[in-house]
């Protein structure tokens, strides 16, 4: 009948249907509360993709004055020679002709001088390191410093120097040395022999430390021969 209310378990309900809920003619397109469906997105300014910048790129540098900047960051720490800068050059991937046109000016101005560094480093080697000249020129070589620019630094360290350099390290050594005579005769040599002194230079600086040290060092020192030694350890060597 028309006009008659529908039923309830709660009595009759005579409230309108809600706007929408039961009509079978919207589709969850319709209702972003249905399964499916999307509200539409709505930017803050409306077109904001649109209107976004795009990236700007970045201009490459000059590979010269990327060059410049890893020499000075090498140069920062200590001095190099060029072939160590040219080596740091090569592994960061600077062409040659590049790496050689900022290392002549280099040259030019003084900031890098394989001589100056040869003599730096003989003097700061032997003298805090107690190295002597067979060493030094081994530590020169490493670091690509030229065989006649190493030898001229190396002049400047005399055979009286180095001796009395040895000495001073055996006396230094000896304070806290322990053991027979014999053992702490070949320990030491063995410890200047490491730090390039020529055997004949070893052995008389630690005979003659020994010597100075103990009646029983002394006469322990007494039966060694210097000279036939030296020999000995030349051959081998």
């Amino acid at each position: 009948m028309a006009g008659r209310r529908a039923r309830t378990g709660r009595g009759w309900d005579a409230s309108p249907p809600r706007a929408g809920a039961d009509d079978p003619s919207r589709t969850d397109a319709d209702d972003p509360t249905r399964a499916g469906g999307t509200r539409p997105r709505r930017g803050r300014r409306g077109r904001a993709d649109e209107d976004a910048p795009g990236q700007v790129e970045p201009t490459p540098r000059d590979e010269g004055e990327v060059a410049r900047e890893i020499c000075l960051r090498q140069l920062a720490v200590r001095p190099r020679t060029r072939a160590e800068l040219a080596g740091a050059l090569a592994k960061k991937g600077i062409s040659d002709e590049v790496s050689a046109q900022v290392l002549d000016r280099y040259d030019e101005v003084g900031i890098i001088d394989d001589a100056a560094f040869a003599r730096a480093w003989v003097s700061s080697r032997h003298n805090g390191r107690g190295l002597a000249r067979r060493a030094l020129a081994n530590e020169l070589r490493q670091r690509g410093v030229d065989g006649e620019v190493a030898s001229e630094a190396l002049g400047e360290l005399d055979e009286e120097t180095e001796a009395q350099t040895a000495r001073a390290l055996v006396d230094r050594k000896l304070r806290t040395a322990r053991g027979e005579p014999d053992a702490v005769f070949r320990r030491l040599v063995g410890m200047l022999a490491r730090k390039g002194y020529p055997p004949g230079v070893a052995i008389r600086a630690v005979k003659d430390a020994l010597a100075a040290q103990s009646a029983e060092a002394a006469e322990f020192a007494e039966q060694i021969d210097a000279d036939a030694l030296a020999d000995a350890e030349g051959e081998r060597g």
